[in-house]
């Protein structure tokens, strides 16, 4: 049985049995779980509401050991009906094992739910998301989010803690290679993409791999980048910013999310009912259920927000938290919560039903053992087309961000290439963070890419010059000598995959010192020098890295990353990717991002600065803006085109530009709408992406590309936290970037359209 989007959405208002899930489901299984709940005990009802740790499985948690319990001892709280989920385990043999004991071993038989973290990648590791957002293209995502989805499940996971729909504005913080970076229009597509290739188009599917959107909400506003800080911003902001991308994933049919570790506004979003109760299932309309994180409900206590553990069960499941991860609290305190009346039964009821309307919509009651095929395991894991996938989409992850004309190098002529940098031959940070089930042996260097790229693999000399926080004895010497032999310098530098991810926060966002030392000696030789940035955020970059011939942002590319920086720098696929976060010319200014307010003082091009907005160490702008990314071709943009300058209350309009491939090579470009609305009872962005399109041209092409635009793109969150329009007049550009581009305006009008020359 499938679920529709309309059916997800829908749900059913106002009672206990408010979940659109039972909209999806026969009235046999609606009856068949109300019968069950109704046989259930509180102890029982207590265990399908935890998730713990799962021991019957190779388990390899990015997170700290609290409370994990062996086989033996997790067996036995499984047979007392203690656990509906266990997480982070992968493999057939030992989730049948578990399963079976569920089934077969308790009172009731209720299927346990398998969850992990599969978030770019189980065998085959893909760019991490941040890379992934760089593609700009939703369909690709959702191609290599279906690939995950297909292995997870046949290592027998039901479901994936991914996508994370933060929007990140604070490159110090770690998680930012965890997201789509910057912008919420991008966020949000991407979000609904990776959605749609997890689950497919019918949750019943072996292959089918439930989507758990997360944090709800704003974990990626945390105050200085700071993991698991607090948040403090305005209910616009927390509206307009940061729940639109968990909005679209909804829409896209997912039926989990997971609050955020952070509190908002003073309240720890664990035991926040105004924002898991009033705004996720009242405003937004959400009628899954909610996953605490890892002991997050416990952690209410250390907020101060608890008086003590059972104060801090009682709160977050009052708050809407229906599954506690790892802390066992629920089932150590609920039972006696309900007791004495601090928790109403109803309450419970109510979450247990959510859970187990989703493990219906799934299959599992009708087919436990779904997703736990042997042959599966052996024939969908890590496949050549998986593998392929990973090539294209690290291809399409890499980011060009300036180039003299040394790249491409001629595939067909012999270059004398010295390889240089800590990650040159590195296999151990290929993958970045979140790719713990990814065996590192499989994944391709950089020099194995080149080499087997190269007319003759001789002509390639690697030399390490440092490591990624320390000196080599003689290594830059041992460089610099490489460097000078060479035709052209190829330097790997950058961040280690456990610089991002969780818990990685930064005070400065820049190459290690040793790395920029080595890389000002390279520089220093005069010989071209082509830097390949590994990284999990944007960074600040100086002097060798920033003055270099040419430089590609790489980021952790995964399983394929060798073999798709080598098809770039050999011109054999021409870079198309383009950035999903600003890269600011200095560490301090972060918090940055394009879609900054104006101020009343900004400074006006080459206008005076004194007593203006801005620093005064550096320039007020991006090194590289949001939304840049060059090309081996060129790409022209004319002819900008509305179909009218007045934009009626519900009417649309029409924007259409001509791009024009004027190099000597095929490529892609993706053209991008910005607006700014001049005027409004909220202050607004200097600019809001609206739109992308990508379109693929051969050289001498051209093809007119077309966006329309309505009223409800030009909506903001105004007074009484209502989304809504004001008349009056907007800026538009179509460009190839956040910045420069072909600009027109159109007036916004409250009525009927005015006489007027259209455009």
């Amino acid at each position: 049985m499938k679920l529709d989007r309309r059916t997800v959405l829908a749900g059913i208002a106002g009672s206990t049995f408010a979940v659109a899930t039972r909209a999806a489901l026969a009235a046999d299984e609606v009856g068949r779980i109300d019968a069950l709940i109704a046989r259930m005990t509180i102890e029982e009802k207590a265990g399908q509401m935890t998730c713990l740790a799962d021991s019957f499985r190779p388990f390899n948690p990015p997170n700290p050991q609290a409370g994990i319990q062996d086989e033996r001892r997790l067996a036995q709280e499984i047979r007392r009906g203690r656990v509906g989920c266990l997480f982070n385990g992968i493999g057939v043999a030992g989730a049948r094992r578990a399963q079976e004991i569920a089934v077969n071993g308790t009172r009731l038989g209720i299927p346990l739910l398998f969850a992990g973290d599969v978030v770019h990648g189980l065998k085959t590791v893909f760019p991490v998301p941040l890379a992934e957002a760089a593609s700009f293209d939703p369909a690709l995502v959702q191609r290599t989010a279906r690939a995950m989805a297909v292995e997870a499940t046949a290592a027998g996971l039901h479901l994936t803690f991914a996508p994370m729909a933060d929007v990140a504005r604070d490159q110090r913080w770690g998680r930012v290679v965890e997201g789509s970076g910057e912008d919420v229009t991008l966020t949000a597509l991407l979000s609904a993409a990776r959605v749609r290739g997890f689950q497919g188009d019918d949750l019943r599917r072996d292959d089918s791999l439930l989507a758990c959107p997360k944090h709800f909400a704003a974990y990626g506003a945390v105050a200085a980048g700071l993991e698991y800080g607090s948040v403090d911003i305005s209910d616009e902001t927390l509206r307009e910013t940061h729940l639109p991308p968990f909005g679209s994933a909804f829409a896209a049919g997912a039926l989990t999310t997971m609050a955020a570790f952070s509190e908002v506004n003073g309240v720890p979003a664990t035991a926040d009912r105004a924002l898991l109760t009033g705004i996720l299932r009242g405003e937004m309309g959400f009628r899954g259920f909610v996953f605490s994180d890892y002991t997050a409900d416990e952690e209410l206590v250390a907020h101060g927000y608890a008086e003590d553990e059972r104060d801090a069960a009682r709160l977050a499941v009052l708050a809407g938290v229906d599954m506690s991860m790892q802390s066992g609290l629920y089932v150590r305190y609920l039972p006696e919560l309900v007791k004495s009346g601090a928790v109403p039964m109803a309450t419970v009821d109510v979450a247990v039903r959510r859970i187990l309307y989703v493990k219906a919509a799934l299959g599992l009651f009708d087919n436990p053992w779904r997703s736990l095929d042997a042959e599966a395991e052996r024939s969908r894991i890590a496949t050549p087309a998986h593998r392929r996938l990973a090539r294209e989409a690290g291809v399409r992850s890499i980011v060009l961000l300036q180039n003299d004309g040394v790249l491409p190098l001629d595939p067909a002529r012999r270059h004398k290439i010295a390889l240089i940098g800590p990650f040159a031959q590195d296999r151990d940070n290929l993958y970045g963070p979140w790719a713990f089930y990814g065996d590192p042996g499989q994944g391709i260097d950089v020099a194995s890419g080149l080499r087997a790229a190269m007319v003759d693999p001789e002509d390639l000399r690697v030399v390490a010059g440092c490591g990624i926080h320390d000196a080599v004895e003689g290594g830059v010497a041992e460089a610099v000598k490489a460097a000078r032999a060479a035709d052209v310098v190829i330097l790997a530098i950058g961040e280690a995959q456990d610089m991002s991810g969780e818990a990685q926060s930064r005070t400065t966002i820049e190459i290690p010192p040793v790395q920029q030392a080595l890389a000002d000696a390279v520089a220093a030789t005069g010989k071209p020098v082509v830097v390949l940035l590994r990284h999990g955020r944007a960074l600040a970059i100086h002097e060798g890295v920033a003055n270099a011939n040419a430089v590609l942002a790489t980021w952790f590319l995964g399983s394929e990353a060798g073999h798709a920086i080598a098809d770039v720098v050999f011109g054999k696929v021409d870079p198309s990717g383009k950035l999903p976060v600003s890269f600011p010319w200095e560490s301090g200014q972060e918090p940055f991002y394009y879609d900054r307010k104006s101020t009343g003082r900004p400074v006006m091009g080459d206008g005076p600065t004194e007593y203006k907005a801005r620093y005064a160490t550096t320039d007020n702008s991006a090194r590289y803006p949001f939304g840049h990314g060059l090309s081996y071709t060129r790409f022209a943009l004319e002819k900008l085109r509305l179909s009218d300058t007045a934009l009626r209350w519900d009417d649309q309009i029409a924007i259409s530009a001509r791009l024009t491939n004027t190099g000597e090579r095929r490529g892609s470009e993706v053209v991008q709408l910005y607006i700014r609305d001049r005027v409004a009872s909220r202050t607004r962005p200097v600019r809001e992406l609206k739109r992308i399109e990508r379109v693929t041209l051969g050289p001498g092409d051209s093809s007119t590309v077309r966006f329309t635009l309505s009223r409800s793109d030009l909506e903001f969150v105004g007074a009484g936290e209502r989304r809504q329009a004001e008349p009056g007049l907007f800026d538009l550009w179509v460009g190839q970037s956040s910045t420069g581009g072909l600009h027109a305006q159109f007036t916004l009008y409250a009525a009927e359209r005015p006489s007027g020359p259209k455009a």
